[in-house]
């Protein structure tokens, strides 16, 4: 998380640095996403047959060559080559999302929100630690930014380090095997629609209007230390509620948490819209990044309750299939939203899928209720 929170502050304005077109700037970024799309699947699979622990180091190793690859990009001036490394941290981005179910799977379901959600809150270090490893070596090396990918090489090392002295249960027969509904029948039921649908449109949102930021704020003669500085405000919104979600969604149920965290993305787009000074994108993304949280740990939670045992590695991996294809369009929209129509429009447009959002969870308390 902290060399994720780290790419968010610099990705777009290496690629801006880069790009031959500046409506190109986030494609890197896009790049990253639509690999991990891509890997979710076959990562969980992979893991469903080999266990945790080695599709997370595996996952990590990649991470070590993806930090190399976009390093020697940016100090050789390759914009396309920094796609290429862009793609290579995608997919062991896709590895590390799956902690979080791990944590899921050996915890009971009592305890399954707060498990969740306590993996999540280890973001709340990245908070701090992302954007400030940014700004110390933005300048690091020669070119610019390229020392803040050499940095990941580092991080990744040190978690295949940790990872070896985990230990998460081998998988069972009956997951290895693949049993259970087809998948589609799984995806068809109402509680995967709305699982998914919190946590694809909560994230996709978010990564929307997160990594449109810093260009909006240098389109507003803003400095980079300014948008590192509302990054990390953004990931403290994201991940210092963790410590408390679990025990929200205990109290008041994930769906009114769910339902919470639409408005409260609304609440954020508002706040964009009402003007561009320093105050307004600091709450905005501090506000989305709360809203992101209960979103897809409610949404994450949510799913938890779709599928078997045995159906667990193809659930959680179409999951995050559909999670990861929209942030991967939204990264590579954004970009060319906010060149072509600007701040205002990229807020505009993520009104429709968040409204989308509130109404599935309405739908979905009244077929409980009809059920019932």
């Amino acid at each position: 998380m902290s060399g994720t929170s780290m790419l968010i502050a610099v990705s777009a304005l290496a690629g801006q640095m880069l790009s031959p077109d500046k409506a190109w700037v986030t494609l890197p970024l896009a790049a990253q996403f639509l690999m991990t799309m891509f890997t979710t699947i076959p990562a969980s699979l992979f893991m469903a047959k080999v266990g945790r622990r080695v599709g997370f180091t595996l996952g990590q190793a990649t991470g070590v060559i993806g930090g190399a690859v976009s390093a020697y990009a940016i100090y050789n001036g390759d914009f396309w080559l920094f796609v290429v490394g862009g793609g290579i941290l995608g997919i062991h981005n896709a590895f590390w999302q799956y902690y979080r179910f791990a944590a899921a799977d050996v915890a009971d379901e009592d305890y399954r929100p707060k498990a969740i959600s306590y993996v999540m809150a280890g973001g709340l270090a990245a908070a701090f630690l992302g954007p400030q490893l940014a700004k110390w070596t933005v300048d690091l090396s020669a070119a610019t930014f390229a020392g803040s990918y050499a940095t990941i090489i580092v991080l990744s090392f040190i978690t295949v380090i940790l990872l070896q002295f985990i230990r998460i249960p081998m998988p069972t027969v009956s997951a290895i095997s693949g049993a259970g509904r087809p998948i589609f029948e799984i995806m068809r039921t109402p509680v995967f629609i709305v699982a998914a649908m919190s946590s694809t449109i909560g994230y996709g949102v978010m990564n929307m209007l997160m990594t449109s930021t810093p260009l909006a704020m240098m389109f507003c003669g803003f400095a980079f230390n300014d948008s590192a500085t509302i990054i990390q405000w953004h990931i403290v919104g994201m991940f210092l509620p963790s410590f408390f979600t679990g025990h929200i969604i205990k109290r008041f149920g994930v769906i009114n948490v769910i339902g919470a965290g639409a408005v409260i993305q609304s609440i954020a787009v508002a706040i964009a819209l009402s003007g561009v000074d320093f105050a307004n994108f600091w709450f905005g993304l501090v506000l989305l990044g709360l809203g992101w949280n209960f979103m897809f740990i409610g949404g994450t939670t949510l799913l938890t309750g779709a599928y078997a045992p045995e159906e667990r590695a193809k659930t959680q991996a179409a999951h995050d299939f559909m999670v990861f294809g929209l942030v991967a369009i939204t990264a590579l929209s954004s970009g060319l939203l906010h060149e072509t129509l600007g701040w205002v429009a990229v807020n505009l447009i993520a009104i429709v899928p968040i409204f989308l959002v509130f109404v599935s969870v309405v739908w979905y308390r009244n077929h409980i209720r009809n059920a019932a």
